[in-house]
């Protein structure tokens, strides 16, 4: 039997659910046997990604023995476009994070 982990982080909350699958079984499966598409019916794993270990999988990935299977929300802002709204706010607060250093700085 496999020990596996299916888990699922909302902003306000977490879901850890331990099951046992037989040797084989899939990512699908440990979601199934979990329950937590019936307790979270706001998944959707048509547009959401499933991974192991923060890495993406497909669904039909076969498990090892003390895994976690994770659901991932969807992201609210892109990343890139999210630090370059920070580095653009700490420039107009007078740092100079991101400029070309010149000897004009130095004084």
């Amino acid at each position: 039997m496999l020990s596996i982990e299916v888990c699922y982080a909302l902003p306000d909350e977490q879901a850890l659910i331990p099951v046992e699958l037989p040797q084989g079984a899939t990512l699908q499966q440990a979601l199934d046997a979990s329950g937590i598409l019936k307790r979270y019916p706001q998944i959707d794993l048509e547009r959401q990604k499933v991974g192991v270990f923060g890495k993406l999988k497909p669904l039909d990935t076969p498990l090892a023995d003390h895994d976690r299977v994770e659901i991932y929300r969807p992201l609210i802002v892109d990343p890139k476009a999210a630090r370059q709204r920070r580095v653009e706010k700490t420039r107009k607060e007078g740092s100079i994070e991101g400029r070309k250093w010149t000897n004009r700085d130095s004084r």
